[in-house]
């Protein structure tokens, strides 16, 4: 296919903060196996697209050990290539601005007529030659993906407004009082003479971004079309989307299919034994990964590869992230734990009536939800009540015996 993707996954995740203090959002784990960025990269292979380049900006090490040169995508042969794009002279300012601080990239690999430019953080299932196929019928310079949402909802997206041929007549970039619920999915594609214009004719502007610079004015003077999408899309920017999204792909009635041998969601996976199940264990609605040795009651539960769960131990509505360690006899509830901690016995995560939200960050903690970050010990008999947040600690580190009430937050790890 004549085009070239761009994948823009700097973003901090700031909402993630756990999760995505050492790492970036598009590195993220989701679903067991998979990164967050699985998604984008593998919708590009399944859509025909072989020609890549990913944007990346903060903490990029974990997503540059993750990609490689491509393998698992099959961008490591003639004519295919997957390239990390960092910045060399200054940060990113804008989703336009990464795009401009990579343009001599465009004009050398988009030899083609078109540019898909993606986001690296979505869970979807999407064939992008079909939006492609749209922009060329149309004539367009620009086509960006739309998704009706709750009107309620729409304010956290760019909006758009169109005419009965699908034209956009109006974007705005998180309206306060939106007048249409046809939210932008941050998918665009351009003609590539037009998106080069578009960035060069916009110098003057430091933090160039596609929705509150580029679409606004192109819409002025040239043909911009929305491509409507009605299937499965999310952004799993928040904790709660982040739990509640992992936790659908449990349920069997779930929109988005990961058994699709049409449509494989590809990833680079570790050489991991089978799943060892104990003789008392019980297992409910859940995702179990490769190396996994289950001896308790896994209920509701995405678990990724390496996990160990001890006798007696019950876990529930909670993701635990590789190679986590959880003792015996011990309750977890509605968390996330991240990657090679260890719970020790007869501890309980995630309990009591008290949804006190997190006091230091209200705003991304008040459902109940638990996270605990990397490599800690949390010590036998512990207690960690509701919308606590853990740190990361950069070696294993083991805590003082804990009994964390609702709201609080530890960090600062020496």
């Amino acid at each position: 296919m004549d085009t070239l993707a761009l994948i823009l996954a700097g973003g901090r995740g700031s909402r993630l903060d756990v999760l995505s203090e050492i790492r970036s959002k598009p590195a993220v784990p989701f679903a067991g196996k998979f990164r967050i960025i699985d998604f984008a990269l593998s919708n590009c292979c399944n859509s025909g697209i072989s020609k890549i380049g990913i944007l990346t900006q903060y903490l990029p090490l974990s997503l540059n050990e993750h990609i490689g040169i491509g393998e698992p995508w099959d961008l490591d042969r003639r004519n295919s290539f997957v390239t990390l794009l960092q910045p060399s002279n200054s940060w990113y300012m804008g989703t336009a601005d990464a795009v401009r601080k990579n343009l001599e990239f465009v004009k050398r690999y988009a030899q083609g007529k078109y540019v898909l430019i993606l986001s690296g953080d979505h869970i979807y299932k999407m064939d992008y030659s079909k939006m492609i196929e749209q922009h060329k019928a149309t004539g367009a310079d620009c086509t960006i993906a739309a998704k009706i949402v709750p009107i309620e909802e729409a304010s956290r997206f760019g909006v758009l407004e169109t005419d009965e041929n699908l034209q956009v007549t109006k974007f705005v970039e998180k309206p306060k009082e939106p007048k249409s619920n046809k939210a932008s999915m941050g998918i665009y594609v351009f003609s590539t003479d037009a998106l080069i214009k578009a960035i060069e004719e916009h110098e003057d502007i430091a933090d160039l971004d596609f929705g509150n610079h580029i679409i606004p004015d192109m819409i002025k003077s040239q043909k911009v079309y929305a491509y409507e999408y009605y299937d499965y899309w999310k952004d799993v920017g928040t904790y709660d989307s982040y739990l509640e999204t992992n936790l659908e792909l449990c349920d069997a009635n779930c929109k988005l299919d990961l058994y699709d041998t049409n449509w494989k969601i590809y990833t680079r996976t570790e050489d991991l034994p089978p799943v060892r199940v104990g003789n008392d264990a019980s297992i409910k609605n859940s995702l179990l990964s490769n190396g996994c040795e289950i001896y308790g009651e896994i209920d509701h539960s995405v678990l990724s590869p390496g996990v160990k769960v001890g006798k007696g131990t019950t876990i529930k509505n909670s993701v635990i992230l590789n190679d986590v360690e959880i003792g015996e006899n011990v309750h977890v509830e509605n968390s996330i734990i991240d990657k090679n901690t260890i719970i020790g016995n007869d501890s309980i995560i995630g309990t009591g009536d008290d949804y006190t939200p997190n006091k230091e960050r209200p705003e991304v903690l008040s459902s109940g939800i638990n996270v605990i970050g990397k490599r800690l010990v949390i010590p036998a008999g512990s207690v960690v009540e509701r919308n606590v947040r853990i740190f990361s600690s950069p070696i294993v580190k083991e805590l003082e015996k804990l009994h964390l009430t609702s709201g609080e937050t530890v960090k600062n790890h020496k």
